[in-house]
């Protein structure tokens, strides 16, 4: 394949043809003949996983559409570009947390990429399962705060963070869909939404009138989409990342783009606390408590490491424009860096705080849902695990400020998942 034809979506019977003189390809799995499966369960793309006798290969390809809604909703096929230089970058700051890159083909807008075998699986899954993962809140942790960090005026060469921000900028449509789908679509009667009704349909109905939670919501838009900190995972959620006992990668980083460092951590931290209101829905087996106490642990572990590993970044890479040295430690005055540093980690803390109450509220009453409450199949448990989780997201999202730490948040979580069904 060169590149230079017009772009084709690919399928289980003629991506061994098209992709069979592949050099990247054939050298990681070998020559055909190849057992190919299509594997895309997700909202936007076709995913293949190809086998060949020396090995296995991921192949992922942009549709020129939102493959959940289908062509009534086109999308450029530009997101693999981003996609693919945001993996780069995520592989430079942060090495081995995300798949190898062997191929990009930016005409056919597709990847060719490291194949997560078994025992690898969506974080997402193993949280419904019930498993305890042992490194996930380390991994993740430190992957956010390099990533984030090394992408920021913190760390980076001006001109160079300067180009990326103009390079990432023009991934215009993905961030619309955030925008929408994320700030705006759940506080009205948007097309698009859903949830469960009729159980949901008072509490829904409270929500869209909440003026306070419509005003916050639309104060962190702004935050999103006029701070360009930092280059962004962008959909970092549970959905996003695949896991084994011992191993965490992050994957799918189609959204990236630049913006306030606190967006990837809150949407992330949104997705465990989504997870432990959950769990109830999930006990046909046995009593969940030891997921709901691991979960709320892996939420105060992940801040930890992230707050700790921000920071040592702070005092041994902070090369870049913003809190320069040459006003701080250059002239002994360590402490005033140091209160630099509590700033900045105060800021990114009030803030995820907001974006984490917005995503679970986008979760379940938006277009896009999580398995989490959706594979609950009794509708009246269901929705009083989401009503209790919406409750949790506007109390953190409204009330941002005035919250100074992570047992404040988890103890709330743990008062209203006690609550009776409301």
């Amino acid at each position: 394949m060169t590149g230079k034809l017009p772009f084709e979506a690919l399928s289980v019977e003629t991506l061994a043809t098209r992709l069979g003189a592949n050099e990247a390809l054939c050298a990681r799995i070998g020559k055909g003949p190849w057992k190919v499966r299509e594997v895309g369960d997700g909202n936007l793309n076709l995913v293949f996983i190809v086998e060949g006798a020396s090995g296995a290969a991921v192949v992922k390809q942009a549709l020129p559409y939102v493959r959940l809604v289908g062509d009534s909703w086109p999308l450029p096929l530009k997101r693999s570009f981003f996609e693919y230089h945001a993996l780069i970058r995520q592989e430079a700051r942060a090495p081995g947390s995300v798949p190898a890159i062997y191929h990009f083909d930016e005409a056919q807008a597709l990847i060719i990429m490291e194949y997560l075998a078994p025992p690898h699986i969506i974080l997402r899954r193993a949280l419904i399962d019930g498993r305890h993962l042992p490194n996930i809140a380390r991994d993740i942790g430190l992957f956010m705060a390099r990533t984030l960090f090394r992408g920021s005026d913190l760390s980076m060469p001006t001109k160079d963070r300067k180009a990326d921000l103009a390079l990432f900028a023009d991934n215009v449509e993905l961030c619309g869909i955030t925008e929408d789908l994320v700030f705006s679509d759940p506080y009205f009667d948007a097309k698009l939404n859903r949830h469960t009704s009729p159980q949901l349909d008072g509490l829904v109905a409270e929500l869209r009138a909440d003026r306070d939670l419509k005003v916050e919501a639309q104060r962190l838009k702004h935050i999103f989409a006029a701070n360009a900190e930092t280059l962004l995972h962008g959909d970092l959620h549970s959905g996003s990342i695949m896991v084994t006992d011992t191993e965490t990668r992050m994957i799918d980083p189609e959204f990236a783009f630049y913006g306030p460092m606190a967006f990837d951590v809150g949407m992330l931290l949104a997705n465990f606390w989504m997870s432990y209101f959950s769990q109830r829905g999930h006990e046909q087996n046995g009593k969940r408590d030891a997921m709901r106490a691991y979960l709320l642990g892996v939420t105060a572990e992940t801040w930890a490491v992230f707050r700790a590993e921000f920071s040592v970044l702070w005092r041994t890479e902070r090369t870049g424009m913003l809190y320069q040295k040459s006003l701080f430690e250059d002239q002994g005055d360590i402490l005033a860096s140091e209160q630099a540093l509590d700033h900045v980690l105060h800021q990114i803390w009030t803030d995820l705080l907001g974006f984490a109450g917005i995503e679970v509220h986008r979760r379940i009453l938006g277009l896009a849902h999580n398995a989490d409450f959706e594979t609950i199949a009794d509708e009246d448990l269901r929705a009083s695990c989401e009503a209790k989780a919406l409750k949790f997201g506007r109390h953190i999202a409204v009330n941002r400020r005035q919250i100074l730490g992570m047992d404040e948040v988890n103890t709330l979580a743990t008062l209203i998942e006690r609550e009776r069904r409301i």
